[in-house]
């Protein structure tokens, strides 16, 4: 990465695949302690462990750097409610796969001599920290169609399962779909998707005078992120397709392709993400925060303003 051999989306990738890895043994070696004291979950086939971990942001998308914590939330299938665990010291199938997901999140961030493994943040799983650690998978869906606010719906956009049981991985990938295919009105959506990233960017955004804030700032990361989300909800149910990927660069790319956006802006915008987002890479590697010089990166900026005005602030709209 430091000699420029291998590319940072390469690297990105490398990144992410070590974090799955990571918690593919850190879902075994939970599931191997509590299975050993309470045994497997009742009513449930003896192939499926009934558990899954997502992955949001930077983790869902394919995009973490170094230093990056874990977006996660914890979904379980487990039938029927009332079943227990069958072991010698049985309790509840909901009270397993809560202290199932409490003891994930302990072995990632225990301290060791060598430091913790990942800090989880675990603030996206429904209704906040005043929810379930962990939620079934019909409970999430549920939640999804009737309560959850857009800007769940943007995050659910960068989702995927990381870590856990393949069949149910499988029911969430049909739930996501179902939930971010479902219609909405244009005007409407656009209206809330810029209302939450003008109240982001009051209160996220670091720049200043000198400073100018790679993620929050005017025409930074984030605007380009929830110009993509916006479009994946507006369309999705006309073009299934959109919802194939979680990462900005191949979404940015299925719009056009699907003629959502037109080629050169998504080029642009792709390229600008590419260059915020290396900076900031090498800002983390460093151990910087991600500012850079009012002066610098105002080219790639000002494109993604403009694109942003334009797309977000008006009523015409590509396609409508």
């Amino acid at each position: 990465d430091i000699t420029g051999v291998i590319p940072l989306m390469v690297v990105s990738d490398y990144l992410t695949e070590i974090a799955e890895a990571s918690m593919e043994q850190v879902v075994r070696l939970a599931w191997s302690h509590l299975t050993a004291r309470h045994g497997r979950p009742g009513g449930m086939d003896t192939e499926d462990m009934g558990f899954v971990v997502l992955g949001y942001g930077k983790l869902g998308g394919i995009e973490l750097g170094y230093g990056s914590d874990l977006d996660m939330v914890f979904l379980h299938d487990s039938y029927p409610a009332t079943a227990s665990t069958d072991g010698h010291k049985p309790v509840a199938n909901d009270v397993f796969f809560a202290r199932l997901g409490q003891r994930i999140v302990h072995l990632l961030t225990t301290r060791t001599p060598s430091g913790i493994l990942y800090e989880a943040d675990m603030r996206l799983r429904p209704n906040g920290n005043s929810g379930m650690l962990v939620s079934s998978l019909q409970a999430f869906e549920r939640y999804q169609l009737h309560d959850a606010w857009v800007w769940e719906h943007q995050a659910l956009v960068r989702v995927r399962p990381v870590a856990g049981d393949k069949r149910l991985m499988a029911g969430f990938e049909a739930c996501r779909r179902h939930i971010l295919g479902q219609p909405r009105d244009a005007v409407q959506l656009r209206a809330q998707v810029v209302e939450m990233r003008e109240k982001m960017r009051a209160n996220l955004d670091r720049s200043n005078k000198g400073q100018f804030d790679l993620k929050q700032g005017k025409g930074g990361i984030a605007d380009i992120e929830f110009m993509v989300q916006y479009s994946v909800l507006r369309w999705a149910h006309e073009h299934p397709r959109l919802l194939d990927w979680t990462d900005n660069i191949r979404l940015l790319e299925s719009l056009a392709k699907a003629d959502l956006l037109h080629d050169l802006r998504a080029e642009l915008l792709a390229n600008a993400y590419r260059v915020f987002r290396a900076v900031y890479h090498r800002n983390a590697l460093q151990e910087l925060p991600g500012l850079v010089s009012m002066e610098n990166l105002t080219e790639e900026r000002n494109i993604v303003a403009e694109i942003w005005d334009d797309l977000m602030l008006t009523q015409v709209l590509t396609g409508e």
